[in-house]
């Protein structure tokens, strides 16, 4: 999958490479591969899966780091986009389209 067009009523278009859209689809317990939807009451709970997943991420990294440190060694390299950068824009996007009350596709 070449990138996953998320599209809504009440913004513009995002666009997700696809292992990013998958990621993210995946934390939100939804398919990239086939055409989707999440209403508008889905997406308080799509958020806060997102949020988690972000907040999970960073403790493993820090404790990573904390654990790297404690043997004399350097951290591990990172990618260089974290999740929460790839996920803001996303996020933005939910919570305008849950206060609008209309859903966001995409595949369609």
């Amino acid at each position: 999958m070449a990138a996953v067009r998320f599209k809504s009523r009440e913004t513009g278009d995002l666009v997700m490479l696809g292992p990013v859209a998958q990621r993210v689809l995946d934390i939100v317990g939804k398919e990239a591969d086939a055409p989707g939807i999440l209403l508008p009451e889905q997406i308080p709970a799509a958020v806060d899966a997102l949020r988690r997943a972000i907040d999970d991420e960073e403790v493993a990294q820090r404790r990573e780091d904390d654990e790297a440190r404690a043997r004399g060694e350097e951290p591990p390299p990172r990618e260089g986009v974290s999740l929460r950068m790839r996920c803001a824009p996303f996020i933005e996007m939910l919570q305008r389209c849950e206060r609008a009350q209309v859903e966001v596709v995409w595949g369609v």
